[in-house]
C-alpha cells in the first residue's frame, strides 16, 4: 500500500512539475560543469575543471555562451569561440537554440535556479552545472 502511494506521489510530482522560469538574472554568469549524465544512466563527475561556461541572456531572448579559463588573480582568459543562442519555448519547455558557424543544435533547460543549471542536449547528454565561485587566495 505504501509503495503504491509513494509511486503515485512521484508520478504526480513529475507530471505536475512546471518548466523552469528562465530570466537573464538566473542564467547569465559563470557556470562550471559538476557532472554529466550519459544516455545509458552512467554519471561522470567533474572536479576542478580548468574551464567554465559564461552565459549571457539578453531581454530579447538572445544571448551567447563562451568558454572561459579562470585565473588565480580573478580574471579570465577567453577564446574567440562564441556560441550564439536564442531562447525559445518548445511546448512550454524552454530551449536554447544555438548557432555556431556551420552547425546548429538545441539544449533543453530542465532546471534553472540561481546556483544550479541542468541542460539536456540533442544527444541525450545531461549537463549539471553549478554557479562558478572563484578561488579566494586571501
Amino acid at each position: 500500500m505504501y509503495k503504491k502511494l509513494a509511486l503515485l506521489m512521484v508520478v504526480c510530482a513529475t507530471a505536475c512539475s512546471k518548466p523552469p522560469e528562465v530570466t537573464p538574472e538566473k542564467l547569465s554568469g559563470y557556470w562550471e560543469i559538476s557532472e554529466v549524465k550519459l544516455p545509458d544512466g552512467e554519471t561522470k563527475e567533474y572536479r576542478g575543471s580548468t574551464t567554465v561556461d559564461y552565459f549571457e541572456l539578453h531581454a530579447d531572448s538572445t544571448g551567447f555562451r563562451k568558454k572561459m579559463q579562470p585565473r588565480l588573480d580573478g580574471t579570465f582568459v577567453t577564446s574567440d569561440d562564441t556560441e550564439n543562442f536564442t531562447l525559445l519555448s518548445n511546448e512550454g519547455v524552454p530551449e536554447l537554440h544555438f548557432t555556431h558557424r556551420l552547425a546548429t543544435h538545441q539544449e533543453e533547460i530542465m532546471e534553472l535556479e540561481m546556483n544550479r543549471l541542468v541542460l539536456r542536449n540533442d544527444e541525450d547528454l545531461t549537463y549539471i552545472y553549478k554557479r562558478f565561485e572563484p578561488i579566494d587566495l586571501k
